[in-house]
């Protein structure tokens, strides 16, 4: 059975979630075989972070908070790594 974990964070960039570190994250999560997604409570958009343009969608600006979600066989290395992309956004 795969695993599946949630955990939240807050976009601290002052460009919040833009279209550089959209292309990092589908990127990142394109490394991995888990479904990997982002959900916005405020706008009610989940996106599935192996598409800029679902991931930009989310339109998550500063202090804006997301839920990572993932789930497959290596979901808890791959919610660690997408939290630390998202925290670190430059």
């Amino acid at each position: 059975m795969d695993k599946r974990y949630t955990r939240k964070v807050i976009i601290k960039n002052q460009n919040g979630l833009h279209a550089r570190p959209a292309s990092q994250l589908v990127h990142l999560a394109n490394t991995y075989k888990s479904e990997i997604k982002l959900f916005n409570s405020k706008t009610n958009v989940l996106a599935d972070c192996r598409s800029v343009l679902s991931i930009m969608l989310l339109a998550a600006t500063q202090n804006t908070e997301l839920d990572i979600q993932t789930q497959g066989i290596d979901a808890k290395e791959a919610i660690d790594n997408v939290e630390k992309l998202l925290l670190n956004i430059e």
